[in-house]
């Protein structure tokens, strides 16, 4: 072979090989997360691939329902209606509705439903890798979210349960994701969390990314794909408050609309909104 034709064909298997690596990651080529230090074994995890138009698997996930604002004066009814949550093309789709409704739970009227999954009661696990690949909706008021609770909040409450958001993500910031660690503190809530942005001003909604926490008795560390972007060590937080993290925590997906922190839907606010869950896995 030619060095010409030699170089050519090397260029064209290059292609061929980038091509197949891009239509093997859907929305967005993901980086595998860097190793920590421990060897992981998988521990539970949902890969979504039900039947399309079918609903979570309830062995692994509830539903928390209700309007009641959720102690951060959102605006929606989280529902267990299979339009809110359900599973489609290899995925968990929380869908947000702008309709008006009257949940029966409460009895509380509002213009938004959505969904909140949760393992509580199913699973819940002390330390390890706990990961999502996701893309979230857009828009200002809207708040999706992929995070963790104490499971000792029905004794113990919040803060004192702890928690642990892995993604938050306010509409009106569509490049950046806050992650971080809420348990007791002197005056309340003693809070620990930062930010990642994506350069380039990209959209976190235009593709898929992979969100996680490594989280063990001495340090959580938070990523986005491939990147360490904070570290809370237990050091750091008994300074200042309680570490309380010590104990199983389960997962919680949900998309809010509106609150204290995100504010209100305006007119450049697009429903419905899909959140698209490929996977939720976890680790020890």
């Amino acid at each position: 072979m030619g060095v010409m034709h030699k170089r050519l064909y090397l260029f064209l298997a290059f292609l061929n090989i980038v091509s197949l690596a891009l239509g093997s990651c859907g929305d967005a080529l993901v980086t595998p997360p860097a190793p920590g230090p421990h060897q992981w074994t998988l521990t539970w995890s949902d890969e979504f691939n039900g039947p399309d138009g079918s609903a979570p698997d309830a062995t692994k996930w509830n539903y928390d329902q209700g309007g009641g604002g959720w102690g951060n004066t959102e605006l929606q009814t989280y529902t267990n209606h299979l339009d809110n949550a359900y599973i489609q093309g290899g995925n968990l789709v929380i869908q947000t509705k702008q309709e008006t409704y009257i949940n029966p739970v409460d009895g509380i009227t509002r213009d938004y439903t959505s969904a909140r999954l949760l393992t509580a009661g199913k699973f819940a696990q002390a330390h390890g890798r706990f990961e999502a690949r996701l893309k979230i909706p857009y828009g200002q008021g809207m708040w999706p979210a992929f995070w963790l609770l104490g499971n000792n909040i029905s004794t113990v409450g919040f803060p004192d349960c702890g928690e642990i958001d892995i993604m938050e993500n306010i509409g009106s910031e569509p490049s950046i994701v806050h992650g971080g660690m809420h348990g007791p503190g002197p005056s309340g809530i003693n809070s620990r969390t930062a930010a990642y942005t994506l350069p380039d001003n990209r959209r976190f909604a235009d593709g898929f990314h992979l969100f996680a926490v490594e989280w063990d008795t001495n340090q959580a560390r938070f990523y986005v794909d491939s990147t360490l972007y904070e570290t809370v060590n237990k050091s750091d937080v008994i300074t200042s408050g309680q570490w309380v993290f010590d104990h199983p925590f389960f997962i919680i997906l949900n998309v809010a609309v509106g609150g204290s922190w995100p504010g209100s839907p305006d007119s450049t606010t697009v429903f419905p909104q899909q959140m698209r869950v490929d996977y939720v896995r976890v680790y020890q």
